[in-house]
């Protein structure tokens, strides 16, 4: 434990809820302070998302203490907010290895614990994932309960809507609770509308309401007409916003003051007992950053953070030695902006990790944020594009597959230019294998007519932002890895490249390097390398995927005996399609020693970025011992000789 430990008694007693459950009710609020210390105190370690979770330690508190977790299934979506959850089940000794390799996922995971029974990184997934717990509960005959928490933001994706009409539909037994932390759908939160929240979530109104359903069949028309009217618009006054969720068949309670235990608490057991209820919305409000005075004050800036001083709120973050790939995107895309007033920018609730606010800035009237819709991002783009506009989606490459149908249908199909900036590419550091961008080459390669670029370092980032915005025939998308560039000097404004067409980087006769994306530095030294050993290499930038540049996969294979291709990216990428091109000619049967080098076929676990593709393979000695072992160790043993 932490030096905080004697500040924190009644956590210390609650190791897992079943502990907790033996807490007094009134002790309650003390237990909350404590995990909101314990949690400020870890993340200013371990860095990660600290608002979303300081602002649902008394919804977590009070959910646990309910509900017989692990038996009854809580599933967080995102998993942002999960980070108290993680402290109260059991994980409160491991809590500072957050996020770091060997350590607790920054997210929910099965593998990781029984009260994580659903995994989630991505949004909106879990009212889809509760339902089909619960549905599968009601096959068993079991009695568990199954709940779903999901913020505000998170409901703008129709996943959530498609969820909820199937529930709706289903009438199988589902609470989910909105978590409204920044949408302001909510009237203000009182001591009036907490007691309503209780009386409309207890047996005794659901009776009555049920009674009134039930007389109002016999009624004359018009009096029924009026009397169900007349119970929609009483409900409309004192429940505010519950009018979409009762149409989508919830019963719908709240809003209530999420930071108010003696509010959160009685709610929860209604709902949890009153076993004769279908799905149930519970509307509860909560502050992002509560209880910490500088994530109070600015909630975007701790919503994910480095290590931090607990005292200050100031964060460490080290100096930067080169402008990061994200700003260099938005200054390209600025400068193409200039000189063409079609050109807009639209991102799916991203604008600051796509550096989009700053174009934002520039151009506000040309840049959208469609919210959690990747889906609709790409298909409005499309739309967007069918106008003569000139639209650049910028999303992470992992948030990209969820609109890979929009993508193909309508996109691919009809050969509009939309262009996709797909951040993220690569492996991601510490959010681990949910948000690593490993398989966009996969998925957009295998595309008809799409033109595929990476950059290997930030100047030719600002050449495929000007090659993409000159591009009005088809579809086209530029890859790029998060964090800082290599530090080259950068043009005033991005020059259109040759479609197709790579670039040789160094010259050599033995062992060609060809390489797609940023590891183009790392087989720089791997040339070196090589060289000291006797082996001449040529290293080459390919820029394209597609159009792969033929003519000089040809050449490489023709003049060297060893052909090595390198990618941040799954098997299914470029490599395959080098290899594909090669053997169509005939090349592999004329003795090249062709050795494709890509991410390792399984997902990989969180850690900083460089130990990551160490484990992956696919550094500077990785390269040089792929070449070694190509040749065979008598050959390159008597290389290393002559040397």
């Amino acid at each position: 434990m932490s030096d905080q430990t004697s500040k924190t008694p009644l956590l210390d007693q609650c190791k897992v809820p079943s502990e907790l459950r033996k807490l007094k009710e009134t002790q309650l609020r003390q237990l909350a302070d404590e995990l909101r210390t314990e949690l400020i105190d870890a993340v200013s370690v371990t860095g990660g998302h600290l608002g979303a979770g300081l602002g649902v330690v008394e919804l977590t508190t009070a959910l646990h203490y309910v509900f017989n977790t692990p038996e009854d299934k809580i599933i967080w979506d995102v998993g942002h907010q999960a980070y108290p959850h993680k402290i109260l089940t059991g994980r409160r000794d491991r809590i500072r290895t957050l996020r770091q390799g060997g350590g607790l996922s920054g997210f929910t995971k099965r593998s990781e614990s029984v009260y994580d029974p659903f995994g989630a990184a991505h949004s909106s997934t879990s009212i889809s994932s509760a339902l089909g717990m619960a549905v599968a509960r009601d096959m068993d005959g079991r009695k568990n309960h199954c709940i779903a928490v999901i913020g505000d933001g998170a409901m703008s994706a129709g996943m959530a809507y498609e969820a909820m009409n199937n529930a709706g539909a289903m009438d199988s037994r589902l609470i989910v609770i909105l978590n409204d932390n920044e949408m302001s759908i909510a009237p203000p939160v009182g001591a009036l509308n907490a007691y309503l929240s209780r009386v409309l979530s207890s047996k005794p109104y659901h009776k009555l309401r049920h009674i009134g359903e039930d007389l109002a069949k016999i009624l004359p028309r018009e009096l029924t007409k009026r009397a169900l009217q007349a119970e929609e618009y009483a409900r409309g006054i004192v429940m505010g916003g519950g009018t979409l969720f009762e149409e989508l068949g919830f019963f719908y309670v709240g809003p209530i003051d999420g930071h108010n235990l003696d509010h959160l608490v009685p709610v929860l057991k209604n709902v949890r007992d009153n076993l004769e209820l279908g799905p149930v919305l519970i509307h509860v409000v909560t502050q992002k950053g509560k209880g910490y005075a500088p994530a109070e004050k600015s909630a975007d800036k701790y919503h994910g953070v480095n290590k931090f001083d607990v005292i200050t709120g100031k964060q460490d973050k080290p100096a930067a030695n080169a402008p990061n790939y994200q700003n260099v995107f938005a200054k390209a895309l600025i400068k193409e902006a200039e000189h063409d007033d079609k050109i807009v920018g639209i991102n799916a609730a991203m604008p600051s990790g796509t550096s989009l606010n700053l174009f934002g800035e520039k151009f506000p009237t040309r840049t959208f944020d469609v919210g959690i819709a990747e889906q609709h991002a790409v298909t409005f783009a499309a739309g967007m594009a069918c106008e003569g506009y000139k639209p650049f989606c910028a999303i992470y490459s992992t948030f990209l597959q969820r609109g890979y149908d929009q993508v193909v249908h309508d996109v691919a199909i009809q050969s509009l230019p939309v262009r996709f900036a797909m951040d993220r590419a690569g492996l991601v550091g510490a959010d681990g294998q949910t948000h690593a961008g490993s398989f966009d080459g996969a998925y957009l390669g295998c595309l008809p007519g799409f033109v595929l670029m990476a950059a290997s370092d930030e100047a030719e980032l600002m050449h495929m932002v000007a090659t993409a915005a000159a591009i009005n025939d088809r579809p086209s998308g530029f890859r790029y890895p998060r964090g800082e560039g290599v530090g080259v000097e950068l043009p005033e404004r991005g020059s259109v490249l040759e479609i197709g067409k790579g670039r040789i980087i160094r010259e050599g006769t033995k062992i060609a390097i060809l390489s797609y994306g940023t590891r183009l530095q790392e087989c720089l030294k791997a040339a070196d390398d090589l060289q000291m050993k006797g082996l001449s290499t040529t290293v080459a930038d390919a820029r394209f995927h597609r159009p792969l540049d033929t003519e000089l996969v040809r050449r490489l294979a023709k003049e060297h005996e060893v052909l090595i291709t390198i990618e941040e990216g799954s098997i299914g990428g470029f490599g395959s399609h080098v290899l594909h091109y090669l053997a169509t000619i005939g090349a592999l049967d004329a003795g090249l020693k062709i050795r494709p080098m890509c991410l390792p076929d399984r997902f990989q676990e969180h850690n900083k970025p460089q130990l990551q593709y160490e484990e992956a393979g696919l550094n500077a000695q990785h390269i040089v011992q792929t070449a070694v072992d190509a040749l065979g160790f008598v050959e390159a043993a008597a290389a290393n000789r002559r040397a």
